[in-house]
Formats: C-alpha cells, sequence, structure tokens
C-alpha cells in the first residue's frame, strides 16, 4: 500500500485578474498538467481565513502515485507550464511549491 505524493502549489493571485485566472486554471492550466500522465488526481481550494486586500489565495494539489512521477513532471513539464502562466498573468500572482508525502 504505497502512499501518495502530493504537489501542491499555492498561490495567489491579484484580484483584478482573479476571475479569469479561476476560469483558466479550471479550462485550460490544470488539464494540462494531468495530461502530462504524471498525477492521477487533483484538487483546487480556495484558501479561507485569509487576508484578501492584496489578492485571493488557492492551494492546487496533484496527487502522484510515486515521487517519480513528479521528478518526471519536474524534468519534462514543468518549466514550460509555469512560464505559459507567468505569460498570461505577468506580475499578477506569486507561487510557492511544496511536495508532500501521506502519512
Amino acid at each position: 500500500n504505497s502512499k501518495m505524493i502530493v504537489y501542491n502549489v499555492t498561490i495567489k493571485i491579484d484580484l483584478d485578474v482573479h476571475d479569469i485566472w479561476v476560469r483558466w486554471m479550471k479550462e485550460d492550466h490544470i488539464l494540462r498538467v494531468m495530461e502530462t500522465g504524471c498525477f492521477v488526481s487533483f484538487k483546487m481550494y480556495r484558501i479561507l481565513e485569509e487576508d484578501q486586500s492584496d489578492g485571493i489565495a488557492y492551494a492546487i494539489q496533484y496527487f502522484a502515485k510515486t515521487i517519480n512521477d513528479y521528478f518526471d513532471y519536474k524534468e519534462k513539464y514543468a518549466t514550460a507550464l509555469q512560464k505559459e502562466a507567468k505569460g498570461m498573468f505577468p506580475d499578477k500572482f506569486v507561487a510557492h511549491r511544496t511536495l508532500l508525502r501521506e502519512v
């Protein structure tokens, strides 16, 4: 019984592009991450109880069966997908990435 690996991306998105960004995440970006085949599922959460005067925060979690699946994603796909996000929403978000293991 192997434990899941979770690639957690926490993002704070500026209010002025929030709605467009959420739609882009749900209809485009997350689907493209999933199409890499490196993850078996995902969840997207809005973070509550945080100061939202400078943006709204989200946590997107991608679930991988093995750490090697995550490293495949990081080596082959992450840079291009992150660059695309920066191009679509320049200077409109901050992202913090964390790798987690289920316990």
